[in-house]
């Protein structure tokens, strides 16, 4: 058992490495969207945006049932990487770019009542967006990319 937790601490490193890069993006354009608002580099700007629901703003309004879901989504996610016995690397990856995206608008809906969103792309029309939302994007293509190859 030491040894699984020892091999999938990686998986847990990146999943942390995710969380503070997104926290810390926050951060930095919360403290200075004064000079960064509209501010373009090259494919996107930068833009502040509280988001009070889900991804395209679903659920808006509903902290409470946005945090708890954050939350249960937190725990298997760790769960499932600690423990689950029969889980491929990929698998184990994916789960570790989901959990990361997860702590970090979990977290900013449990503290802020909503989250930060500040990528926007400049050449189509998109919901402006974070790291933590392409960290779970990435997570979530992993996950079916590994259900097609493992035909699962």
């Amino acid at each position: 058992m030491i040894n699984i937790i020892y091999n999938r601490f990686y998986f847990i490193l990146l999943s942390t490495l995710v969380f503070l890069s997104d926290q810390y993006a926050k951060i930095f354009v919360s403290t200075n969207f004064k000079s960064l608002i509209n501010k373009s580099f090259l494919i996107f700007s930068l833009d502040y945006v509280k988001n009070f629901g889900a991804a395209f703003n679903l659920f808006s309004g509903n902290r409470i049932f946005l945090s708890l879901i954050s939350i249960i989504i937190t725990i298997l996610l760790i769960y499932f990487i600690l423990n689950k016995k029969n889980i491929s690397n990929l698998e184990l990856l994916s789960f570790s770019f989901i959990l990361g995206g997860t702590l970090g608008n979990g977290i900013d809906r449990i503290n802020k009542g909503y989250v930060i969103d500040y990528i926007n792309l400049n050449f189509i029309n998109f919901p402006v967006f974070n790291i933590a939302d392409i960290s779970i994007n990435i997570g979530l293509i992993l996950i079916i990319y590994s259900f097609i190859k493992f035909k699962r």
